[in-house]
């Protein structure tokens, strides 16, 4: 582990090509590159992808990304998760997906001590970090708190039970690195030789590029312009997951409010860490790991990087300036 002075913090991608049009049928098999952006997941997803490929696969995929937003979404009605947390604490029978996700969180739960908790939805929903930014009063954090617990989540069988009847769950800080898990297993398995999975700050790479060279992800200088950046890692077969306090958040008097939320205040996470950037084989580990760096801090942050398995390197952007290096986490120009 080193330091650096001012480093980065999410990840955006950098597209060296844009979209190839196809000629011929829209399913006929091609080795030019495809990629195309769709609103998804409550935010813009990307999907690239070459080798033996069609825009019917490109379709394919995306319509998985949906699949999942149908299982996972917390407005979406009839989700499993809405169905959960409207079921006034009666037991529910879900997706075997579904479970897989939330005892994903509940592990995380357990590793971060409480700090990443699943059961922030009521408190979740009271904020809005869109286009209308609404801050909740203290007296309506004061009850959603009071609903905020992860050791009431009971999953028997194929049923997920919130022993509080109040209590909702939120699977926005994980669910997106399981989607984008699927998505790489599903290309893999037809025949993709190259794919990279933009969904938001998760970045899921497929082989190489279509030239045979890693992919580029580019890091973002947190206390810049969308474009200022200050390194490169060059990825392949794994995924480069981001969270940060400046992707969403918005001024009140002065004050700026970010959407990473403290399930023991309800309000924004106070800590060093401006960013955290994780590198993993799965995606889903690395996002869980990446909030909870945020939430944490780097002294606890950097603990939890030495009991998770299978951490290949990560990065924290302090508030200062400075970035702690973790692991084999390779910067080029």
């Amino acid at each position: 582990m080193y330091r650096l002075n001012r480093a980065v913090a999410a990840v955006f991608v950098i597209f060296l090509m844009l979209m190839t049009l196809l000629s011929g049928c829209a399913d006929e098999q091609s080795d030019e590159q495809l990629s195309e952006t769709r609103l998804l997941l409550d935010t813009f997803c990307t999907i690239t992808i070459h080798g033996n490929v069609s825009s019917k696969l490109l379709d394919e995929a995306f319509a998985l990304c949906e699949e999942y937003e149908a299982l996972f979404s917390i407005t979406m009605e009839d989700s499993d998760v809405w169905r959960i947390n409207h079921a006034e604490g009666e037991p529910v029978s879900v997706d075997s997906r579904t479970i897989e996700v939330i005892e994903a969180g509940l592990e995380f739960s357990e590793l971060s001590d409480g700090m990443f908790d699943i059961t922030i939805g009521r408190v979740s929903r009271l904020w809005n970090f869109g286009s209308e930014p609404f801050m909740p009063s203290s007296a309506e954090l004061e009850t959603a708190l009071s609903t905020v617990d992860h050791n009431q989540v009971r999953i028997v069988g194929d049923t997920v039970q919130l022993v509080n009847p109040d209590a909702w769950i939120d699977l926005g800080a994980i669910a997106k690195g399981y989607i984008g898990d699927k998505v790489a297993q599903f290309l893999t398995e037809r025949g993709v030789s190259g794919a990279l999975i933009s969904l938001g700050g998760d970045i899921i790479t497929v082989g190489n590029r279509q030239d045979g060279s890693p992919w580029r992800i580019a890091l973002r200088d947190p206390f810049g312009t969308d474009e200022d950046r200050l390194g490169v890692i060059e990825a392949s077969g794994i995924s480069v997951i981001s969270s940060g306090t400046y992707e969403r958040k918005f001024e009140v008097d002065g004050v700026y409010y970010h959407h990473i939320l403290d399930p023991s205040t309800g309000m924004p996470a106070i800590s060093d860490v401006v960013s955290a950037t994780v590198l993993m084989e799965d995606a889903i580990i690395g996002e869980g790991l990446s909030t909870a760096a945020v939430l944490m801090g780097s002294k606890r942050a950097v603990e939890l990087f030495d009991r998770v398995g299978g951490l290949i390197g990560a990065a924290l952007v302090l508030e200062n300036g400075e970035m702690i290096v973790f692991g084999d986490m390779r910067l080029s120009g």
